[in-house]
């Protein structure tokens, strides 16, 4: 009888911050249907929406050759929009104390250590994209399940409030592994899991068109985390061969710009493990010659990148590898 008690009290706890946190995504982006009153066409802002673009600030994030490529829209139409779009948006020159206050509306979320939580300034940063990195069996997807988990807390035990969306490369997601960890943080393990939007993708098409479709669910509904785990296996078995490494490299540095963009224009965290290669280049004074894949491409698109390798027994140690804020050579050791 106490255990529902204490559910139904976290439930409604949680569904009133929610719309206390629909209010405040109101000042994060615009919504697309507001350049209707800017004199477009009804049918034109449908057919942007048709192409996933729901905010006036995604659109703003579109290239006018990409518009043009909207079946609909004409040269003259892309010009209407955006000049409508930036009466809307302001995507000029501001102060940096303008950017000191918007970084004060990022949400830090807790990865569930005290340890790395502090390694990190606080938790997993909304807004970036935060890259782990390491061999199988070093803690990275199982940080993943965590975050599903933390990142539905409210704000003030160091949660994100909002809802968590899963795209599944590998198959390894596992939601009787969400049970314990709802538990452990005193959450309904049915209601974490209802909160948890999950996609298994199966080539690299699939997984870039299912980024696309995420844009309509956070446009309606306060999300907080995108977690791709990995982001780098479907190109890996999809492209082979140095012969199609250039065309890998394009493709993969169009997907991660979409994850950049996303980040930015809904305010959410983005968490997407990768894997490791041999790096036989490495030298015989490295003791673990291994590095990142999906090279530079992949290095410049992640904001905060983080090296997991494992430990004695069932420690696993986590290093920021590199990060704009945080202290490179600092290391942790997770139980």
């Amino acid at each position: 009888m106490l255990a529902t008690l204490k559910s139904e009290e976290q439930s409604q706890q949680l569904q009133l911050v929610e719309r206390e946190d629909v209010d405040d995504e109101e000042d994060l982006f615009e919504a697309i249907d507001k350049l209707i009153s800017q004199g477009i066409n009804a049918g034109d802002v449908k057919k942007l929406q048709d192409a996933g673009i729901f905010t006036c600030n995604g659109l703003m994030m579109h290239t006018k050759k990409n518009l043009t490529g909207i079946k609909g829209l004409s040269e003259a139409k892309v010009e209407k929009i955006c000049e409508a779009a930036e009466k809307i948006v302001n995507y000029g020159y501001i102060t940096g104390s303008d950017v000191l206050l918007k970084r004060k509306q990022l949400v830090r979320i807790t990865t569930g250590s005290q340890a790395l939580d502090e390694l990190l300034g606080g938790g997993i940063e909304t807004s970036c994209i935060t890259e782990a990195f390491g061999e199988f069996r070093s803690g990275k997807t199982q940080l993943a399940h965590t975050l599903c988990v933390s990142t539905q807390l409210p704000t003030n035990m160091r949660g994100g409030n909002g809802k968590v969306a899963y795209i599944d490369t590998e198959g390894t997601f596992r939601p009787d592994r969400i049970v314990p960890i709802a538990e452990r943080f005193g959450m309904d393990p049915g209601a974490v899991l209802d909160n948890i939007l999950y996609a298994r993708a199966y080539t690299y098409e699939h997984q870039y068109n299912l980024l696309l479709g995420l844009a309509a669910k956070m446009s309606e509904e306060p999300y907080r985390l995108l977690i791709v785990d990995s982001v780098i296996a479907l190109f890996r078995v999809d492209f082979t061969g140095r012969g199609e490494l250039a065309d890998r490299q394009q493709k993969l540095a169009q997907m991660l710009s979409r994850l950049t963009k996303l980040a930015e224009e809904f305010n959410v965290a983005v968490y997407m493990t990768n894997q490791v290669i041999a790096d036989p280049g490495g030298g015989v004074f490295i003791s673990d010659p291994k590095k990142p894949a999906g090279g530079h491409v992949l290095a410049h698109a992640a904001t905060i990148r983080l090296m997991f390798r494992k430990g004695k027994g069932e420690q696993r140690v986590c290093k920021v590898f590199d990060a704009p804020n945080l202290p490179e050579a600092e290391a942790i050791s997770l139980k």
